[in-house]
């Protein structure tokens, strides 16, 4: 009869026992199972294929301690529930080793979610769910019959998954980094060195850390700062005893501590804390050091020590997913590619083995063919593990190391899966670790950060040998990486008469997140004119481009003199375009792109913003892969497909349309001043009319009319001339004055009284016509619109220098917008919209017929025009619908006359004063082309249907080289005419397709007309 327990019984029973391991073991389990109510591995299993005593597995740990490589027993496995360990009773003061053991299992035993150990007396569950901070629930023997107990062990058994913790490692680290941020904050209060009190500070991190994870006795840092907690003074000497054991090993009170060394434990002293300094420390010593995500951590805790530099010229926090983007394809893909092949050699030289064993006719034969096989294949292992403990890996811009840490941990996982190959009982060859923190290289201009990165790496290296159950290094446990260097990355000033590029260290791979910032903010965030000058003058870049493109060009440096070199970079998803674009053209040249993000978002300070991620090399690589799939090419403009970049300027587009000017002043005016200088007179008897105009910008366009107007006396007035228009003048010099004096441009200070840049091209295009296409520069929708002249446009507008509803048609056309979507710059993700430039959007778009050589009389032609003219008409008539400006407009009349503005001027500042008006009318609020467009009614969508069809005609009317197919308007307009466009991409497959044929036949057609 099977004997039932009650916990007093169980209690009992396993207090008295003196049993060896083995022989307690099981029978301590199934008693367990009997207590709980639970069956028992025979009882559930008789095939211990998922629940079993004695699981063998391969043993990767044992080969850190010099065994070769032989099978290992859990106690007790089941499958998606638990493995389990045990050891004698009273043998050991504490589980670790034992469940370092269950860690060398772990893979073989398929990563169960917990983990536990038992010396019978003492119990530990440890949890081992994937991105969780790690838990450890205690059961001691004495209190086994207490309920919460018993819970905790029935759960093992019914409810695995209970004890996944609602705590991330994330959540763990951000409190500890801000309660380390608030201690660097006071020492800083207290004007101790800000230097000095990192460093302390980092020594301090470590210690938690160190006796979480067992370098130093449990709680022995927090303890002595509870213990001295309110004697400070003394609690600094502790500190200085403490440091002093690390840095050359020895003791420490009774405690013995291993020899850490490191330039981390030097000999500067402690600083002394306060009261709150030191309760501050106490909570976060509470929390579980273990756990802490070091690439978090570190950027985290190197804001808080420098909260006034690095977070200025664009340092972030890169997620581990984001980093792994970088990490897997450059570095990890081609090494588990050569391991891949490893194993293929290892697989035939086992074959080989085999048969050569087999044909022997002696043992001693027999014996010298397997020892032959078996060093053959131990050259082979070793040498690739050799190879990973070679490689060099190098982050030019690396903060406080999170690529770093990122990229050996993946290093180690790789070395592990070689370790554990080399384990199997065919190979039983005892490899030990050989990768270490010193093979990583990186550059950082910030000292706080370079010494940060330092503790980071070797916290995650040492995170790393224990999860995997290997033992950490020792004698000592820390080296200092001399490899991480506090220097500029781009400028080398050793001689500062003759400045040069800075020299990098060789490396086999480079990757990292460079400083994202514009080159408008360069000086606003504090790079000196004197250093700009310098970097403008070292490296071949266009002046605008960003600050992360000096990283990428001088990676591109490396690679003539360094072959084999791989680079993964982030940047500003601006790369792709603009001046930008040239570090990436020279990437191509000098080899190529074989990995892209082209727009990834990303959180930084709580905001959205978006990136891209590039690899490049020499162009060896033969995989292509773009957004996560594979491409033939990747594209200067990170596409896969059409390459838009090779589309050149045609002659017959230039000059017709341009930006706005630039006013770089408050030349602006509301409607109710503009109405008083308009009817001011002058000395030169002539109208204000001339000198002021209405204003525009994109706002205007897009969404209602701000009936603002501008003082604009041309492009090269000189100053006599335009103060003989006196009350404008006088406007101008009041207000606009003032502010160029402070302007460092000597031009606009000398010329205070002209727009910064006036536009004289566009103006002279802009003569006779009585209206005017404009188009906002950046925007969500691309939206083109008429506005009567004369106007003046800001230089957030485009400006087109036409007024026929023809070429209106074509430019609001999905054709027209599914190029300047790809030859344009993109803001941020593709629902934002994008920057549209005269040159690359326009002046590269081939119209079905060339400017000046349409055929008006042409079927193709008129439904053009007719369609655009419907569009605009209904478009009109929803923004200002007559009912509802009707009465306004009567309403602005029965108050004023305006018979004293000039007749000139008469229409526009009546138009003004009704758009003013109908600006604060509730009903017209919300009409506006965004919110139009947003909307998408059926009528809209239907009119630009219409259009569609009547463009796509066009062209297939003007082909001569039949790449166009009259089915194509049903096919474009069934899968999305009218919607926005990046909706059409997703819409279908087949869209996309159509999409890509259109723009190739585009681009055929702009590279024929390039030609002639």
């Amino acid at each position: 009869m099977v004997q039932q327990f009650i916990p007093a019984q169980f209690v009992a029973k396993w207090s008295r026992t003196k049993l060896p391991e083995r022989a307690a073991s099981q029978e301590h389990f199934i008693d367990l199972c009997r207590l709980l109510g639970q069956p028992t591995p025979a009882e559930h299993d008789a095939t211990g294929a998922e629940y079993t005593f004695e699981k063998g597995v391969l043993t990767t740990g044992a080969a850190s301690k010099g065994a070769k490589g032989e099978r290992g027993f859990a106690d007790v496995w089941w499958r998606g529930k638990f493995g389990w360990e045990y050891k004698r009773k009273g043998k050991y003061r504490d589980l670790n080793e034992a469940y370092r053991q269950l860690c060398q299992y772990r893979e073989a035993l398929e990563n169960p979610p917990l983990l536990i150990v038992s010396d019978i007396a003492h119990t530990e569950i440890h949890t081992n769910f994937t991105g969780t901070a790690k838990q450890v629930h205690i059961v001691e023997l004495e209190t086994l019959a207490e309920p919460s107990s018993l819970d905790l062990l029935r759960r093992i058994f019914t409810d695995p998954t209970s004890f996944k913790p609602t705590v991330t490692p994330e959540r763990i680290t951000e409190d500890i980094a801000q309660r380390f941020g608030r201690l660097a904050k006071s020492l800083r209060d207290r004007e101790h060195d800000p230097q000095t009190a990192a460093h302390f500070l980092m020594k301090c991190m470590f210690c938690l850390f160190a006796e979480d994870v067992g370098l130093l006795a449990p709680d022995l840092f927090k303890t002595t700062l509870m213990n001295w907690q309110n004697n400070p003074p003394q609690l600094t000497g502790v500190f200085n005893s403490l440091f002093d054991a690390m840095r050359t090993g020895g003791a420490f009170g009774p405690k013995r501590i291993d020899w850490f060394n490191g330039g981390l434990f030097d000999e500067s002293p402690a600083l002394e804390l306060n009261s709150d300094e030191i309760g501050t420390l106490i909570l976060a010593a509470k929390q579980d050091w273990s756990s802490v995500e070091p690439a978090v951590f570190g950027t985290l805790f190197e804001r808080s020590l420098d909260p006034n530099t690095r977070a200025q010229i664009g340092a972030h926090y890169t997620s581990r997913e984001d980093i792994l983007l970088v990490v897997e394809p450059v570095i990890m893909a081609p090494l588990r590619q050569e391991w891949e092949q490893v194993k293929t050699k290892v697989g035939t030289r086992l074959e080989r083995r085999s048969a050569s064993v087999k044909k022997a006719k002696t043992k001693a034969a027999k014996n010298r063919a397997a020892s032959t096989a078996n060093k053959a294949i131990a050259n082979l292992l070793q040498e690739f593990v050799h190879r990973l403990a070679s490689l060099r890996i190098l982050d030019p811009a690396c903060g406080s190391g999170n690529f770093l840490y990122v990229a050996i941990q993946k290093l180690l996982d790789l070395e592990k899966e070689v370790i554990t190959y080399a384990a199997a009982p065919e190979i039983a060859l005892g490899l030990i670790p050989q990768v270490r923190p010193t093979q990583l290289h990186g550059i950082e201009i910030n000292p706080y950060a370079a010494e940060l990165a330092q503790v980071v790496i070797w916290i995650g290296y040492l995170q790393w040998m224990r999860d995997n159950g290997f033992i950490a290094p020792r004698d000592p446990i820390l080296e200092p990486i001399q490899t991480i260097e506090c220097r500029d990355a781009l400028i080398d000033l050793s001689n500062p008469d003759l400045p040069v590029p800075a020299q990098w260290p060789d490396a086999d791979f480079i990757i990292g997140n460079p400083p994202f910032l514009g080159s408008r903010f360069f000086r606003i965030q504090g790079l000196e004119d004197a250093y700009i000058t310098i970097l403008h003058a070292t490296y071949e870049i266009p002046n605008g481009s960003d600050l992360c493109c000096y990283w990428f060009e001088q990676a591109r440096s490396v690679i003539p003199r360094q072959q084999s070199v791989r680079v993964g970079l982030l940047a500003t998803q601006g790369i792709r375009g603009g001046s930008n674009r040239t570090v990436l053209e020279r990437i191509k040249t000098t080899g190529d792109i074989f990995m892209a993000w082209s727009d990834r978002e990303w959180i930084l300070d709580g905001a959205a913003v978006h990136v891209s991620i590039i690899g490049f090399d020499n162009g060896i690589e033969t995989l292509r892969a773009l957004d996560g799939k594979l491409v033939p090419t990747i594209n200067v403009n990170l596409t896969g497909a059409i390459d838009l970049t090779s589309a050149g300027a045609l002659k017959e587009n230039h000059d017709m349309c341009s930006r706005g000017s630039q006013k770089r002043g408050p030349f602006d005016l509301d409607y109710q001043k503009a109405r008083e200088l308009l009817c001011a007179p002058n000395p030169n008897a002539r109208s204000n009319v001339e000198v002021i105009v209405p204003y525009l910008n994109g706002s205007d366009v897009a969404g209602r009319s701000r009936a603002k107007w501008i003082i604009d006396f041309g492009a090269e007035t000189p100053q006599a001339d335009a103060a003989t228009y006196e009350a404008p003048f006088e406007y101008v010099r009041l207000h606009v004055l003032p502010k160029r004096k402070q302007n460092n441009d000597k031009r606009l200070r000398e010329r205070w009284w002209l727009h910064g840049i006036a536009q004289p091209e566009m103006r002279a295009r802009l003569l006779g016509l009585r209206r005017v296409c404009v188009s906002p520069r950046v925007a969500k929708h691309r939206l083109f619109r008429w506005v009567a002249s004369p106007i003046q446009p800001d230089d957030q507008l485009i400006v087109f220098g036409r007024s026929d509803d023809y070429f209106f048609g074509l430019l609001h056309s999905s054709l027209h917008e599914l190029w300047a979507r790809g030859t344009g710059s993109q803001l941020r993700e593709a629902e934002s919209g994008f920057r549209y430039t005269p040159r690359t959007c326009f002046e590269t778009f081939p119209l079905p017929w060339s400017p000046g050589q349409e055929s008006t009389d042409h079927d193709a032609y008129r439904r053009i025009s007719d369609a655009a003219k419907q569009l605009n008409e209904q478009r009109e008539r929803w923004l200002n619908p007559p009912e509802w400006i009707e009465p306004i407009a009567a309403a602005v009349d029965a108050e004023d006359d305006f018979a004293d503005v000039p007749a000139e001027a008469r229409s526009l500042i009546r138009q003004s004063a009704i758009m003013a008006r109908a600006a604060k009318d509730a009903r017209l609020k919300n009409r506006t082309l965004t919110n139009l467009y947003n909307e998408r009614p059926t009528w809209l969508r239907l009119a630009h249907e219409q259009l569609d069809r009547a463009v796509l005609a066009a062209y297939v009317a003007t082909d001569t080289d039949g790449d166009w197919s009259e089915d194509w308007a049903a096919v474009w307009t069934e899968t999305g005419a009218g919607r926005p466009l990046p909706d059409r991409h997703s819409h279908t497959e087949k869209r996309a397709e159509v999409d890509q044929r259109v723009l190739a036949n585009l681009l055929r057609l702009n590279l024929v007309r390039a030609q002639e």
